[in-house]
C-alpha cells in the first residue's frame, strides 16, 4: 500500500509513529512498526483457538449454536449450549425417519421443513453429519486428526441412532424412489390370489401410449390382471364401511386419556415445575446480589455483569416454560378428540404412510374378491368382530 502511495506522490505519516521517509534508515523502523501489530493479531488468533478447544476439550461447546440448539452462559461466565423447541423435536424426528430407511432424505427434508424447520438441502445433510447432537464435540487437534469428547449439553439422540443414519446416508439409494411409488400403489400385494391358478398376484405398471397404468397380475400364464387403482378403490370403500362400535369408544377415549394425561401431561408439567423453581432461583440470586451490592460488598462490574448473566438464564428460562405450555395445550386439543372423528377411524386411510396401510391390510385383508366387478369382503377375526361394526348396522342401532 505505502508503494502504490508513493506512485502517486503521496506519503502515508503516522502521528504517534513518525518517520522520515527520506532517510533511508527509516525502513527498518517501518518494518517494526508494521510487524508488531501483525505479531500481536496473530496471537491473539492463536489464544482465541486454543481457548475455543480447551473449552471443547472440557465438554462445553463454545462456538454458535448449531440449528435445534440455542447459546446460553452459566453463572459462572462459561458458554454452553441448550436444545431449542421446536426445531429440536423435528431434527430428532428427522433422526428417526432417516433411521428407517423408508424414505429418500429429500423427502424428509421437505416434511421437517414443512414442519418449520427451515433449512436449506446441504444444511439439512450437516445437521445428519453433525456429532453434536448426539452429545459429542468434534475437537480439532494439532495434529490435525480430529477427536470427538463427550459434550456436557443434552443430546436430542442416541450414539446408537446417530451411527445408524450415518451408515444411511453413506449407502447407495438408487432405487429407493422406485421401490417407494410400487409400494404406494400395491400396497395389496401379496393379499391377493389368482382365482386361476391360486398364485399371489403381484404389481407393476404398463405402459400405454400416453402414461403408465398400474396393474395387479398373476405371472403365470393364466394372464388374470385387474387395475391397481380401481381395486384399491374397491378396498377402501368396504374399509371406509366399519366403525367403531359403542362399547369400545368409551374404552378409546380412556386409553387415549391415560396415554395423554398420566404420562405426557404428567412429564411436562414436572418440567415447569423444575423450571419454574430455577427462574424463583434466579431471581433470589439477584436479590441477594443487589444487597450485597448496596452493602458495598459487590462492585459496580462484578453487579453489572452478574445481573446480565441472570437477565440471559432467566430469559432462556422463560422460553423453556412457553415451549412446555404449547405442548400442554396440544395434549389437551389431542384429548378432546370428536367422537365422529373417533368412529370412523378409517375415513382417512388414503393419507396413511406405506407401512400403515400394509400393516393394517394384514390385519384385516381382502377375501372372495370378483376381479371383474371389484366386489370384496373383509376378513375379520374375533377381536375386530367385538370392537368394529358396520355403518348400515350401527344406524339400525340408533334407530
Amino acid at each position: 500500500m505505502i508503494g502504490k502511495l508513493r506512485k502517486f506522490k503521496t506519503t502515508a505519516k503516522a502521528i504517534d509513529q513518525p518517520i522520515d521517509f527520506s532517510v533511508p534508515e527509516s525502513t527498518v523502523m517501518l518494518a517494526v512498526y508494521l510487524a508488531v501489530p501483525e505479531a500481536e493479531n496473530a496471537r491473539r488468533a492463536q489464544n482465541t483457538s486454543n481457548g475455543i478447544r480447551r473449552a471443547k476439550l472440557m465438554g462445553r461447546y463454545p462456538s454458535k449454536a448449531p440449528l435445534g440448539f440455542i447459546n446460553l452462559t452459566s453463572m459462572d461466565g462459561k458458554k454452553g449450549i441448550a436444545p431449542k423447541e421446536p426445531e429440536a423435536a423435528i431434527i430428532k424426528w428427522a433422526f428417526y425417519q432417516v433411521a428407517k430407511n423408508d424414505h429418500k432424505v429429500s423427502e424428509i427434508r421437505k416434511i421437517a421443513y414443512d414442519k418449520g424447520l427451515l433449512c436449506v438441502k446441504s444444511h439439512f445433510f450437516r445437521i445428519l453429519h453433525n456429532p453434536v447432537y448426539c452429545g459429542l464435540i468434534p475437537v480439532k487437534l494439532d495434529s490435525g486428526e480430529e477427536q470427538l469428547v463427550k459434550g456436557l449439553h443434552e443430546p436430542l439422540i442416541s450414539e446408537a441412532l446417530f451411527n445408524q443414519v450415518q451408515s444411511v446416508i453413506t449407502t447407495k439409494r438408487k432405487t429407493t424412489a422406485k421401490k417407494n411409488d410400487l409400494q404406494a400403489m400395491f400396497f395389496l400385494r401379496g393379499f391377493l390370489s389368482c382365482p386361476l391358478c391360486n398364485r399371489k398376484l403381484g404389481g407393476s405398471f404398463s405402459t400405454g401410449r400416453l402414461k403408465k397404468y398400474p396393474y395387479y397380475h398373476c405371472h403365470n400364464r393364466c394372464r388374470t390382471r385387474i387395475n391397481a387403482i380401481f381395486l384399491n378403490d374397491c378396498y377402501q370403500k368396504k374399509l371406509q364401511q366399519l366403525m367403531l362400535s359403542n362399547n369400545t369408544i368409551e374404552l378409546f377415549k380412556n386409553i387415549l386419556e391415560d396415554q395423554n394425561i398420566k404420562t405426557q401431561k404428567a412429564s411436562y408439567l414436572y418440567a415447569q415445575k423444575v423450571l419454574e423453581r430455577k427462574i424463583k432461583d434466579e431471581g433470589l440470586t439477584l436479590s441477594q446480589g443487589r444487597k450485597l451490592f448496596i452493602a458495598g460488598v459487590l462492585k459496580l462490574d462484578d453487579y453489572t455483569e452478574l445481573k446480565k448473566e441472570n437477565q440471559v438464564s432467566t430469559k432462556n428460562l422463560k422460553k423453556e416454560v412457553h415451549a412446555i405450555l404449547i405442548k400442554l395445550k396440544a395434549i389437551d386439543e389431542k384429548s378432546q378428540i370428536e367422537e365422529k372423528a373417533l368412529v370412523e377411524i378409517f375415513q382417512r386411510f388414503s393419507e396413511f404412510e406405506v407401512p400403515d396401510k400394509r400393516h393394517l391390510v394384514n390385519l384385516i385383508p381382502p377375501t372372495n374378491v370378483d376381479y371383474k366387478t371389484g366386489d370384496l369382503s373383509l376378513d375379520l377375526n374375533q377381536a375386530f368382530l367385538k370392537i368394529l361394526s358396520k355403518k348400515d348396522n350401527r344406524k339400525t342401532e340408533k334407530r
